[in-house]
Protein backbone atom coordinates (compact mmCIF):
# COMPACT_ATOMS: atom_id res chain seq x y z
CA UNK A 1 0.00 0.00 0.00
CA UNK A 2 1.53 3.09 -0.67
CA UNK A 3 0.81 6.42 1.23
CA UNK A 4 -0.59 9.93 -0.66
CA UNK A 5 -1.64 13.02 0.99
CA UNK A 6 -0.89 15.40 3.74
CA UNK A 7 -2.46 15.55 7.46
CA UNK A 8 -3.13 18.88 9.16
CA UNK A 9 -5.98 20.26 10.73
CA UNK A 10 -8.28 19.83 7.85
CA UNK A 11 -8.07 15.90 8.72
CA UNK A 12 -11.29 14.52 10.70
CA UNK A 13 -10.56 12.32 13.40
CA UNK A 14 -6.22 13.09 13.78
CA UNK A 15 -5.36 15.74 16.04
CA UNK A 16 -2.77 17.90 14.00
CA UNK A 17 -3.10 21.59 15.44
CA UNK A 18 0.50 22.30 13.62
CA UNK A 19 2.06 22.83 10.18
CA UNK A 20 0.43 20.31 7.39
CA UNK A 21 2.92 16.77 7.23
CA UNK A 22 3.09 14.64 4.74
CA UNK A 23 0.81 11.12 5.02
CA UNK A 24 3.95 9.19 4.18
CA UNK A 25 6.12 11.17 7.29
CA UNK A 26 3.09 10.64 9.73
CA UNK A 27 3.24 7.09 8.84
CA UNK A 28 7.11 6.76 9.85
CA UNK A 29 6.99 8.09 12.32
CA UNK A 30 5.49 5.05 14.22
CA UNK A 31 2.20 6.78 15.65
CA UNK A 32 -0.41 4.81 17.93
CA UNK A 33 -3.97 5.11 17.95
CA UNK A 34 -4.05 5.95 21.47
CA UNK A 35 -1.43 8.54 20.93
CA UNK A 36 -1.99 12.19 20.98
CA UNK A 37 -2.26 12.16 17.32
CA UNK A 38 -5.88 11.51 17.20
CA UNK A 39 -9.05 12.37 18.41
CA UNK A 40 -12.16 11.11 19.04
CA UNK A 41 -14.32 9.91 17.39
CA UNK A 42 -11.50 8.21 14.50
CA UNK A 43 -12.42 5.29 12.39
CA UNK A 44 -9.66 3.19 11.22
CA UNK A 45 -8.76 -0.30 9.41
CA UNK A 46 -6.79 -3.33 10.29
CA UNK A 47 -4.26 -4.30 8.23
CA UNK A 48 -4.32 -8.07 8.41
CA UNK A 49 -7.97 -7.93 7.76
CA UNK A 50 -7.97 -5.87 4.52
CA UNK A 51 -5.15 -8.08 3.58
CA UNK A 52 -6.94 -11.36 4.18
CA UNK A 53 -9.84 -10.30 2.71
CA UNK A 54 -8.49 -9.37 -0.37
CA UNK A 55 -6.46 -12.84 -0.74
CA UNK A 56 -9.64 -14.92 -0.13
CA UNK A 57 -11.62 -13.64 -2.31
CA UNK A 58 -9.86 -13.83 -4.86
CA UNK A 59 -9.02 -17.08 -4.28
CA UNK A 60 -12.48 -17.66 -4.32
CA UNK A 61 -12.74 -16.54 -7.93
CA UNK A 62 -9.96 -18.32 -8.85
CA UNK A 63 -11.17 -21.68 -7.87
CA UNK A 64 -14.70 -21.18 -9.42
CA UNK A 65 -13.76 -19.32 -13.03
CA UNK A 66 -14.65 -16.26 -11.83
CA UNK A 67 -13.26 -13.03 -13.60
CA UNK A 68 -13.33 -10.43 -10.35
CA UNK A 69 -14.36 -6.74 -10.80
CA UNK A 70 -14.51 -5.61 -7.52
CA UNK A 71 -17.29 -2.91 -6.43
CA UNK A 72 -15.02 -0.26 -5.69
CA UNK A 73 -17.57 2.29 -4.88
CA UNK A 74 -17.20 0.74 -1.09
CA UNK A 75 -13.80 2.19 -0.47
CA UNK A 76 -12.38 4.70 -3.09
CA UNK A 77 -9.20 4.45 -2.05
CA UNK A 78 -6.41 3.91 -4.79
CA UNK A 79 -4.25 2.03 -2.58
CA UNK A 80 -7.04 -0.18 -1.40
CA UNK A 81 -8.27 -0.43 -5.44
CA UNK A 82 -4.25 -0.97 -6.53
CA UNK A 83 -4.03 -4.27 -4.00
CA UNK A 84 -7.35 -5.64 -5.61
CA UNK A 85 -5.94 -5.55 -8.62
CA UNK A 86 -2.55 -6.59 -7.40
CA UNK A 87 -4.44 -9.89 -6.54
CA UNK A 88 -5.73 -10.43 -9.76
CA UNK A 89 -9.05 -8.43 -10.53
CA UNK A 90 -9.67 -8.53 -14.13
CA UNK A 91 -10.81 -4.78 -13.72
CA UNK A 92 -12.88 -2.64 -11.56
CA UNK A 93 -16.77 -1.44 -11.18
CA UNK A 94 -18.21 1.77 -10.41
CA UNK A 95 -21.33 3.10 -9.62
CA UNK A 96 -21.45 6.65 -10.73
CA UNK A 97 -19.27 8.40 -13.62
CA UNK A 98 -17.45 10.93 -11.31
CA UNK A 99 -16.12 7.38 -10.13
CA UNK A 100 -15.11 6.35 -13.43
CA UNK A 101 -13.51 9.86 -13.78
CA UNK A 102 -11.43 8.54 -10.83
CA UNK A 103 -10.52 5.58 -10.84
CA UNK A 104 -9.15 6.25 -14.76
CA UNK A 105 -6.78 8.99 -12.94
CA UNK A 106 -5.42 5.97 -10.82
CA UNK A 107 -4.55 4.04 -14.01
CA UNK A 108 -7.14 1.97 -14.59
CA UNK A 109 -7.14 0.57 -17.78
CA UNK A 110 -10.72 -1.96 -17.46
CA UNK A 111 -14.26 -0.13 -15.67
CA UNK A 112 -17.27 -1.78 -15.59
CA UNK A 113 -19.70 0.91 -14.50
CA UNK A 114 -22.58 -1.24 -13.41
CA UNK A 115 -25.45 1.96 -14.04
CA UNK A 116 -27.35 3.76 -16.71
CA UNK A 117 -25.15 6.45 -18.13
CA UNK A 118 -27.61 9.52 -19.15
CA UNK A 119 -25.39 12.35 -19.27
CA UNK A 120 -23.65 12.94 -22.67
CA UNK A 121 -20.27 14.25 -21.50
CA UNK A 122 -18.91 11.21 -19.76
CA UNK A 123 -20.07 8.96 -22.57
CA UNK A 124 -18.17 11.09 -24.72
CA UNK A 125 -14.93 11.05 -22.19
CA UNK A 126 -15.08 7.23 -22.23
CA UNK A 127 -15.58 7.37 -25.84
CA UNK A 128 -12.67 9.58 -25.66
CA UNK A 129 -10.21 7.37 -23.58
CA UNK A 130 -11.43 4.48 -25.38
CA UNK A 131 -9.09 5.70 -28.42
CA UNK A 132 -6.18 5.47 -25.98
CA UNK A 133 -7.64 1.80 -24.64
CA UNK A 134 -9.64 2.20 -21.98
CA UNK A 135 -12.03 -0.67 -21.62
CA UNK A 136 -15.10 1.01 -20.29
CA UNK A 137 -18.40 -1.31 -19.81
CA UNK A 138 -21.89 0.44 -18.88
CA UNK A 139 -25.61 -0.43 -18.65
CA UNK A 140 -28.48 0.20 -20.51
CA UNK A 141 -32.40 -1.12 -19.65
CA UNK A 142 -34.17 0.86 -22.22
CA UNK A 143 -34.14 2.13 -25.93
CA UNK A 144 -34.26 4.99 -24.75
CA UNK A 145 -31.04 5.04 -22.93
CA UNK A 146 -29.35 3.86 -26.00
CA UNK A 147 -30.58 6.37 -27.91
CA UNK A 148 -29.03 8.97 -25.68
CA UNK A 149 -25.81 7.50 -25.63
CA UNK A 150 -25.72 6.82 -29.40
CA UNK A 151 -26.44 10.41 -29.70
CA UNK A 152 -23.63 11.09 -27.14
CA UNK A 153 -21.25 8.97 -29.44
CA UNK A 154 -22.34 10.92 -32.81
CA UNK A 155 -20.14 13.96 -31.50
CA UNK A 156 -17.35 12.26 -29.61
CA UNK A 157 -13.71 11.79 -30.69
CA UNK A 158 -12.43 9.02 -32.77
CA UNK A 159 -14.29 5.81 -34.06
CA UNK A 160 -14.08 3.28 -31.56
CA UNK A 161 -17.47 1.62 -30.14
CA UNK A 162 -18.30 1.32 -26.42
CA UNK A 163 -19.32 -1.96 -25.05
CA UNK A 164 -22.60 -2.11 -23.62
CA UNK A 165 -24.22 -4.52 -20.91
CA UNK A 166 -28.15 -5.33 -21.37
CA UNK A 167 -29.40 -5.06 -17.35
CA UNK A 168 -31.78 -7.75 -16.31
CA UNK A 169 -33.59 -6.86 -13.22
CA UNK A 170 -36.88 -8.11 -11.15
CA UNK A 171 -40.20 -6.69 -10.01
CA UNK A 172 -39.56 -3.83 -7.26
CA UNK A 173 -35.99 -4.33 -7.60
CA UNK A 174 -33.46 -1.35 -8.72
CA UNK A 175 -32.57 -1.06 -12.60
CA UNK A 176 -32.97 -3.47 -15.30
CA UNK A 177 -35.90 -4.90 -17.53
CA UNK A 178 -37.98 -6.81 -16.11
CA UNK A 179 -39.02 -8.96 -18.75
CA UNK A 180 -36.82 -11.32 -21.36
CA UNK A 181 -38.77 -9.84 -23.96
CA UNK A 182 -38.26 -6.38 -23.11
CA UNK A 183 -34.32 -7.47 -22.54
CA UNK A 184 -34.31 -8.49 -26.28
CA UNK A 185 -35.49 -5.38 -27.36
CA UNK A 186 -32.76 -3.29 -25.69
CA UNK A 187 -30.25 -5.58 -27.12
CA UNK A 188 -31.15 -5.49 -30.43
CA UNK A 189 -31.34 -1.38 -30.37
CA UNK A 190 -27.93 -1.56 -29.02
CA UNK A 191 -27.07 -3.99 -31.86
CA UNK A 192 -27.98 -1.41 -34.55
CA UNK A 193 -26.48 1.70 -32.77
CA UNK A 194 -23.24 2.88 -34.15
CA UNK A 195 -20.41 3.69 -31.91
CA UNK A 196 -22.06 0.53 -29.87
CA UNK A 197 -21.14 -2.90 -28.83
CA UNK A 198 -23.31 -5.03 -27.21
CA UNK A 199 -21.01 -6.82 -25.07
CA UNK A 200 -23.21 -8.76 -22.99
CA UNK A 201 -25.98 -9.40 -20.12
CA UNK A 202 -25.54 -7.52 -16.39
CA UNK A 203 -28.27 -8.04 -13.23
CA UNK A 204 -27.62 -7.00 -9.74
CA UNK A 205 -29.28 -9.77 -6.98
CA UNK A 206 -27.89 -8.24 -4.20
CA UNK A 207 -31.18 -6.82 -3.40
CA UNK A 208 -33.29 -10.15 -3.09
CA UNK A 209 -33.99 -11.10 0.36
CA UNK A 210 -33.38 -14.86 0.23
CA UNK A 211 -30.90 -17.47 -1.57
CA UNK A 212 -33.68 -19.29 -3.44
CA UNK A 213 -34.72 -16.05 -4.94
CA UNK A 214 -31.16 -14.61 -5.98
CA UNK A 215 -30.73 -18.34 -7.16
CA UNK A 216 -34.14 -17.91 -9.12
CA UNK A 217 -33.26 -14.93 -10.39
CA UNK A 218 -29.70 -15.84 -11.54
CA UNK A 219 -31.33 -18.56 -13.77
CA UNK A 220 -33.34 -16.22 -15.61
CA UNK A 221 -30.32 -13.78 -16.39
CA UNK A 222 -28.86 -17.60 -17.68
CA UNK A 223 -31.84 -17.93 -19.86
CA UNK A 224 -31.95 -14.47 -20.63
CA UNK A 225 -28.15 -14.55 -22.17
CA UNK A 226 -29.21 -17.87 -24.21
CA UNK A 227 -31.61 -16.48 -25.56
CA UNK A 228 -29.88 -13.53 -26.72
CA UNK A 229 -27.07 -15.40 -28.37
CA UNK A 230 -29.80 -17.51 -29.93
CA UNK A 231 -31.49 -14.33 -31.65
CA UNK A 232 -27.86 -13.68 -33.17
CA UNK A 233 -27.33 -10.76 -31.02
CA UNK A 234 -24.42 -11.41 -29.09
CA UNK A 235 -20.66 -11.46 -29.59
CA UNK A 236 -18.13 -14.64 -29.56
CA UNK A 237 -17.16 -13.17 -26.42
CA UNK A 238 -19.63 -12.49 -23.89
CA UNK A 239 -20.12 -10.89 -20.57
CA UNK A 240 -22.33 -11.37 -17.88
CA UNK A 241 -22.04 -9.28 -15.14
CA UNK A 242 -23.66 -9.72 -11.46
CA UNK A 243 -22.99 -10.10 -7.77
CA UNK A 244 -23.01 -8.11 -4.24
CA UNK A 245 -21.23 -9.31 -1.15
CA UNK A 246 -23.94 -11.62 -0.03
CA UNK A 247 -24.72 -14.69 -2.80
CA UNK A 248 -21.09 -14.54 -4.70
CA UNK A 249 -21.17 -18.40 -4.21
CA UNK A 250 -24.89 -18.19 -6.23
CA UNK A 251 -23.37 -16.48 -8.95
CA UNK A 252 -20.39 -18.85 -8.76
CA UNK A 253 -22.92 -21.90 -8.62
CA UNK A 254 -25.14 -20.87 -11.36
CA UNK A 255 -23.38 -18.61 -14.09
CA UNK A 256 -20.19 -19.55 -13.95
CA UNK A 257 -18.51 -21.90 -16.60
CA UNK A 258 -18.91 -21.91 -20.06
CA UNK A 259 -22.54 -22.63 -20.07
CA UNK A 260 -23.36 -20.40 -23.59
CA UNK A 261 -23.10 -22.21 -26.77
CA UNK A 262 -21.17 -21.17 -29.42
CA UNK A 263 -19.89 -18.31 -27.80
CA UNK A 264 -16.55 -17.44 -25.38
CA UNK A 265 -18.30 -16.74 -21.69
CA UNK A 266 -16.52 -14.51 -19.07
CA UNK A 267 -18.12 -14.27 -16.10
CA UNK A 268 -17.49 -11.09 -14.02
CA UNK A 269 -18.26 -11.27 -10.03
CA UNK A 270 -18.76 -7.27 -8.83
CA UNK A 271 -18.82 -7.70 -5.06
CA UNK A 272 -17.47 -4.47 -3.13
CA UNK A 273 -18.54 -4.56 0.76
CA UNK A 274 -16.15 -8.07 0.99
CA UNK A 275 -12.97 -6.06 1.22
CA UNK A 276 -13.67 -4.78 4.90
CA UNK A 277 -16.27 -7.02 5.59
CA UNK A 278 -18.41 -5.54 8.79
CA UNK A 279 -19.71 -6.44 11.88
CA UNK A 280 -23.37 -6.61 11.21
CA UNK A 281 -25.25 -6.53 7.70
CA UNK A 282 -22.54 -8.77 5.94
CA UNK A 283 -21.44 -10.81 8.80
CA UNK A 284 -24.93 -12.00 9.16
CA UNK A 285 -25.07 -12.44 4.93
CA UNK A 286 -21.82 -13.46 3.85
CA UNK A 287 -21.95 -16.90 1.45
CA UNK A 288 -19.25 -18.18 3.68
CA UNK A 289 -21.45 -19.12 6.41
CA UNK A 290 -22.87 -21.10 3.78
CA UNK A 291 -19.28 -22.19 3.01
CA UNK A 292 -17.48 -22.55 5.83
CA UNK A 293 -14.92 -24.71 3.95
CA UNK A 294 -14.46 -21.86 1.36
CA UNK A 295 -12.53 -20.00 3.80
CA UNK A 296 -14.33 -16.50 5.63
CA UNK A 297 -13.78 -12.78 6.15
CA UNK A 298 -12.83 -10.77 8.94
CA UNK A 299 -14.25 -7.13 9.98
CA UNK A 300 -11.55 -4.75 9.19
CA UNK A 301 -13.18 -1.82 10.49
CA UNK A 302 -12.96 -0.22 14.31
CA UNK A 303 -14.42 2.80 15.50
CA UNK A 304 -13.84 4.77 18.49
CA UNK A 305 -15.63 6.94 20.38
CA UNK A 306 -15.42 8.63 23.66
CA UNK A 307 -17.79 8.03 26.50
CA UNK A 308 -19.04 11.88 26.87
CA UNK A 309 -21.69 11.40 29.41
CA UNK A 310 -23.33 8.94 31.64
CA UNK A 311 -26.61 11.19 32.16
CA UNK A 312 -29.04 8.37 33.80
CA UNK A 313 -29.46 4.59 34.88
CA UNK A 314 -28.74 2.31 31.92
CA UNK A 315 -27.84 5.33 29.37
CA UNK A 316 -24.43 5.83 27.96
CA UNK A 317 -23.84 8.80 25.21
CA UNK A 318 -20.92 8.56 23.32
CA UNK A 319 -18.99 11.51 20.30
CA UNK A 320 -20.15 9.18 17.40
CA UNK A 321 -23.04 10.14 15.05
CA UNK A 322 -24.32 9.74 11.61
CA UNK A 323 -21.85 11.81 10.39
CA UNK A 324 -19.31 9.33 11.54
CA UNK A 325 -21.07 5.76 11.32
CA UNK A 326 -23.02 4.21 8.75
CA UNK A 327 -26.79 3.54 10.27
CA UNK A 328 -29.02 2.43 7.53
CA UNK A 329 -28.20 -0.94 7.76
CA UNK A 330 -27.82 -2.02 11.32
CA UNK A 331 -26.32 0.23 14.30
CA UNK A 332 -22.72 0.03 15.42
CA UNK A 333 -21.55 -2.89 17.54
CA UNK A 334 -19.46 -1.91 20.81
CA UNK A 335 -17.12 -4.56 21.16
CA UNK A 336 -14.09 -3.69 23.77
CA UNK A 337 -14.01 -0.35 26.52
CA UNK A 338 -10.96 1.01 26.69
CA UNK A 339 -9.70 2.80 30.43
CA UNK A 340 -7.71 5.88 30.18
CA UNK A 341 -4.70 3.52 32.20
CA UNK A 342 -5.09 1.26 28.82
CA UNK A 343 -6.80 -1.07 30.28
CA UNK A 344 -9.15 -2.87 27.91
CA UNK A 345 -11.98 -5.33 28.51
CA UNK A 346 -15.18 -6.98 26.39
CA UNK A 347 -18.07 -4.39 25.74
CA UNK A 348 -20.31 -7.13 27.55
CA UNK A 349 -24.02 -5.44 27.72
CA UNK A 350 -23.28 -2.42 25.75
CA UNK A 351 -25.58 -1.91 22.68
CA UNK A 352 -26.13 1.37 20.50
CA UNK A 353 -29.87 2.22 20.16
CA UNK A 354 -29.67 5.13 17.75
CA UNK A 355 -27.75 7.94 17.13
CA UNK A 356 -27.86 11.90 15.72
CA UNK A 357 -25.49 14.01 14.08
CA UNK A 358 -22.71 12.98 16.60
CA UNK A 359 -23.55 11.72 19.29
CA UNK A 360 -24.89 7.72 19.85
CA UNK A 361 -26.75 6.52 22.69
CA UNK A 362 -26.09 3.19 24.28
CA UNK A 363 -27.73 1.02 26.47
CA UNK A 364 -25.82 -0.80 28.87
CA UNK A 365 -27.62 -3.56 31.39
CA UNK A 366 -24.04 -2.63 33.85
CA UNK A 367 -22.80 -6.15 32.84
CA UNK A 368 -19.18 -3.86 31.87
CA UNK A 369 -19.02 -0.48 34.29
CA UNK A 370 -18.60 2.50 31.82
CA UNK A 371 -17.28 6.42 32.56
CA UNK A 372 -16.94 9.45 30.97
CA UNK A 373 -13.48 9.37 29.35
CA UNK A 374 -13.69 6.11 28.38
CA UNK A 375 -13.08 5.04 24.96
CA UNK A 376 -15.58 2.54 22.98
CA UNK A 377 -14.85 0.58 19.96
CA UNK A 378 -17.24 -0.47 17.74
CA UNK A 379 -17.86 -2.65 14.94
CA UNK A 380 -20.44 -1.20 12.02
CA UNK A 381 -22.56 -2.45 10.19
CA UNK A 382 -22.24 -1.79 6.06
CA UNK A 383 -19.00 -0.77 5.15
CA UNK A 384 -20.47 1.34 1.80
CA UNK A 385 -21.33 4.07 3.64
CA UNK A 386 -18.97 4.30 6.13
CA UNK A 387 -15.40 5.10 4.16
CA UNK A 388 -16.97 7.90 1.98
CA UNK A 389 -17.68 9.50 6.01
CA UNK A 390 -13.74 9.89 6.26
CA UNK A 391 -11.07 11.54 3.78
CA UNK A 392 -8.21 10.05 5.65
CA UNK A 393 -8.34 6.77 7.68
CA UNK A 394 -5.30 5.11 9.53
CA UNK A 395 -4.54 1.85 8.57
CA UNK A 396 -3.25 -0.31 11.74
CA UNK A 397 -1.35 -3.15 12.48
CA UNK A 398 -2.32 -5.44 15.31
CA UNK A 399 -0.62 -3.39 17.53
CA UNK A 400 -2.56 -0.83 16.46
CA UNK A 401 0.40 1.08 15.45
CA UNK A 402 -0.32 3.21 12.23
CA UNK A 403 1.65 1.74 9.10
CA UNK A 404 -0.51 3.52 6.38
CA UNK A 405 -3.26 6.04 5.56
CA UNK A 406 -5.77 5.65 3.14
CA UNK A 407 -7.36 8.42 1.05
CA UNK A 408 -10.63 8.06 -0.17
CA UNK A 409 -12.25 9.91 -3.23
CA UNK A 410 -15.86 10.39 -3.36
Amino acid sequence: MSVEGQIDWRTKGFWWPGPAVDAADFVAAGHHLFSAAFTWPTLVVRRTAIEHNIRTLADFCARHGLAFAPHVKTTMAPSLIAAQVAAGAWGVTVATASQALAVRAMGLPRVVLASQVLDPAPLRWAAGEAEHGFDFLFQVDSTSGVAIAADALRTAPGDRPLRVLVELGYPGGRTGCRTLAELAEVAAAVDAAPRLDLAGVAAYEGGLPEPAQAAAFLDRVRAATRDLGERGLLPAEVVVAAGGSAYFDIVAERLADQWLPGHRLTTVLRSGAYVSHDDGFYRLRTPFRRLPDEGFLDAAIEVWAQVLSTPEAGLVIVGMGRRDVPCDEGLPEPAWVRRPDGTVVPAHGLRVTRVNDHHGFVATEGVTPVRPGDLIGFGISHPCTAFDKWRAIPVVDDDRVVVDVLQTYF
